[in-house]
């Protein structure tokens, strides 16, 4: 008795603070969120109109991009031909100065500032270092790791983040961010245990529908840190979640849970996020077409679920839409 009543009150909670967040619908239409604008080299921001935005608190920049690449072409390099690596250098190093150029108009203009690693095949541990050279965090910047599938053909193996995970915190004494979308986030979420490292990084989710109601992927995750919501995957010429003025429908727009002054209490992060015991989860099922969660009434009914449940599902949804 005394069990069920503890493992309820528990329950109880999380689905009172973290879950409610994580199911917002829209949540970048309330003007009390912050927003939070990342880039890559190819987007042109009209930084006079974009700091004229009140909401924008913080600034995510694209950095290093897999290995660093090969300044002596004579040297064994990834270009086609010496000419092809010649203009890979080039653009490598109009894409740092342009970052370092960001970075300083952002704090100018006192915005939040962070940086990203675009994680590919490779050693991860000489990406790691590629990612601090290159953006050269301060103390108070976001660093981020950013895993855009999980195909490891094209981009970082899941095993090898891990690597690289340790490696940044060995080096800066903090753990970076975690960016990707709902199926790497619900793959990681569900083999927590194989991944011990990344289920507990904070996350920033990208998905460009405007609810995520029973479809946030969690295991340790009880919400975002940051949401993607806007891109060109879903903004174009006539419709768009949200334009920001001095940018192109291009670019990124996220969202966060909180407001500007809040967020940057916790904006660069640096720890990792607590295990949550799965028998909370396992309390809450998910059904319905968007996966909504309900709970057993009876808490005996409850437990019951909860020990004849595999110890492999560890994510409260792990359905896909």
């Amino acid at each position: 008795m005394f069990k069920s009543t503890v493992i309820a009150f528990a329950l109880a909670a999380i689905l009172g603070a973290g879950i409610s967040h994580a199911a917002d619908n829209e949540p970048w239409t309330k003007a009390e969120t912050a927003l939070v604008i990342d880039a890559y080299e190819l987007n042109t921001i009209e930084w006079d109109k974009l700091v004229a935005n009140k909401r924008v608190a913080g600034f995510v920049s694209k950095a290093s991009d897999g290995l660093p690449e090969v300044y002596d072409c004579s040297r064994p390099h990834k270009g086609d031909t010496v000419n092809h690596c010649k203009t890979m250098w080039r653009k490598y190093a109009v894409s740092r100065e342009l970052h370092q150029t960001r970075r300083m108009l952002a704090k100018a203009n006192g915005l939040l500032w962070g940086a990203y690693h675009l994680a590919r095949p490779g050693n991860p541990v000489d990406q790691a270092n590629h990612f601090l050279d290159y953006a050269a965090p301060g103390e108070d910047d976001l660093m981020v790791l950013d895993l855009e599938s999980l195909d490891d053909k094209q981009f970082m193996s899941l095993a090898d983040a891990e690597i690289f995970i340790g490696h940044i915190k060995a080096r800066t004494g903090r753990y970076p961010v975690l960016y990707t979308n709902h199926d790497t986030a619900r793959y990681i979420a569900t083999r927590r245990d194989q991944y011990a490292l990344l289920s507990r990084l904070p996350l920033w989710y990208a998905r460009y529908k405007p609810e995520i109601k029973g479809v946030f992927p969690m295991g340790n995750w009880t919400n975002y840190m940051m949401w993607q919501f806007s891109s060109a995957t879903n903004c174009g010429k006539k419709t768009c979640p949200m334009r920001i003025d001095g940018t192109g429908y291009d670019i990124d727009v996220n969202t966060v849970p909180m407001t500007k002054v809040e967020l940057a209490t916790i904006w660069k992060q640096g720890a990792l996020l607590p295990v949550r015991p799965p028998e909370l989860q396992y309390l809450v099922r998910a059904t319905g077409t968007l996966g909504t969660s309900t709970m057993p009434q009876n808490h005996a009914i409850a437990e019951a679920s909860v020990r004849k449940r595999q110890p492999v599902l560890t994510a409260l949804n792990y359905q896909d839409f």
